[in-house]
């Protein structure tokens, strides 16, 4: 598996005092520094660390998102009278509820 495949973040924490790294695809771990490019470093180098640990014990990495397929699908519940709103929006805009969910889902 491919580390530069993964999504990092890198962001200020107050608490942490300093940046803190994160990877999507592992969420239990990070990696603290002082500067941005120092965390980033450090949660690449921990990912790679633990994609290592994982071939040796055979165990299968989470597949990244980046390679992962997606079918522009999915289901929602919501409750019948926000369906109704939607539908409603939708048929007054002479638009598929469809199109009407897809375009607020965008913005």
């Amino acid at each position: 598996m491919n580390k530069d495949h993964y999504i990092y973040r890198v962001f200020w924490s107050e608490e942490e005092g300093g940046y803190v790294g994160l990877c999507t695809e592992f969420p239990k771990i990070s990696w603290s520094d002082d500067s941005i490019e120092s965390a980033f470093a450090g949660i690449r180098k921990i990912v790679e660390e633990v994609l290592e640990d994982m071939k040796s014990m055979g165990v299968t990495p989470p597949i990244p998102f980046a390679d992962r397929d997606f079918s522009g699908r999915f289901m929602v519940s919501i409750p019948p009278d926000t369906h109704r709103a939607l539908a409603t929006s939708a048929a007054e805009s002479g638009i598929s509820l469809n199109s009407l969910v897809a375009a607020k889902l965008a913005s």
